[in-house]
């Protein structure tokens, strides 16, 4: 089993176990906090389900059907979990509107504040294993898993805050307040995932630095005049770099063959946790002017 898989097994039996004993407390407390904590717990848990099925497909290699691999399944799975964070947040709010209109009070402050300790402390310990899973598989899904439960760590504390200030002076109106506080901020995560997980379906480019390195690779590779239609992307953990290189024209192509092994190796060795997938173009000349450049359409007269 893979590290990512085994990261979203875990984190669905820790999502599990934090909704069971949040939505028992949350229920009968009567606090929109504690409930909104729980009602994001269950999504965590069906979402890093999702996250499981989303790895397993995204692992299988590249086929006739789908040659470059099923990579952007991670960025899918993205773009449904921030959907479905979004919806979750907008039930929180509307749970603390209910609360606000009707006027309830929070019972149990006692036996919740104990849950709620306990639940920051597992969430803790579950983001940093996830955080040291993601930063060594590059996994988009575990990386968005690690951020969403870093969004839950922070709606504990605020729960906590909620729970004790309630407790201490009776005014209900902080648990409305901090409830709807945590469901922006749900909605804000969410935002974040969904605009990470479309730009990835997009074909994003690489970071700015990493690809300006590639590119002095490719200038400080001997024999190279230039290159041109430099493109780069990434889906899951596999970087994509597509380039025209021109080579001195009085070169063999056995000699050009052999610098384009070495300028592939000397870009995979700018980052070693990516698994690149390079394809580079050989030209005898810059011909971007004559073949490669975008025709201008005609203007109309």
């Amino acid at each position: 089993m893979t590290p990512q898989r085994k990261a979203t097994i875990i984190s669905s039996s820790v999502a599990a176990a934090l909704t069971l004993m949040k939505l028992v407390v949350g229920i009968a407390s009567g606090s929109v906090a504690v409930l909104a904590s729980a009602v994001d717990s269950v999504l965590d848990m069906f979402v890093s389900l999702f996250n499981y099925f989303a790895v397993l497909n995204s692992e299988k290699p590249a086929d006739k059907l789908f040659n470059y691999g099923r990579g952007k399944i991670e960025a899918l799975a993205l773009v449904i979990e921030g959907s479905i964070i979004t919806l979750s947040g907008l039930y929180l709010l509307y749970q603390a509107a209910q609360k606000a209109l009707t006027g309830s009070e929070s019972q149990y402050l006692g036996v919740s504040i104990y849950v709620m300790i306990a639940s920051l402390i597992i969430t803790l310990c579950l983001v940093g294993y996830l955080n040291h899973v993601a930063k060594s598989t590059r996994s988009m899904v575990i990386e968005a898993d690690a951020l969403h439960y870093k969004t839950d760590v922070l709606s504990n504390l605020a729960v906590l805050i909620s729970l004790a200030v309630v407790g201490y002076t009776g005014y209900e109106l902080v648990d409305v307040l901090i409830g709807a506080g945590i469901a922006f901020y749900i909605i804000y995560s969410a935002f974040e995932l969904i605009k990470k997980g479309v730009l990835v379906l997009l074909d994003r480019a690489l970071d700015d630095e990493l690809v300006r390195n590639i590119e002095q690779v490719i200038v400080a590779a001997e024999r190279v005049n230039g290159f041109h239609l430099l493109k780069t992307r990434e889906a899951a953990h596999h970087s994509f770099v597509d380039v025209h290189v021109v080579f001195d024209a009085s070169i063999t192509l056995v000699e050009a063959h052999k610098i384009t092994h070495k300028i592939e190796a000397q870009i995979k060795q700018l980052d070693q946790g990516r698994k690149w997938i390079i394809n580079i173009h050989m030209d005898p000349y810059d011909d971007y002017w004559v073949n490669d450049m975008p025709k201008q359409k005609p203007q109309p007269q």
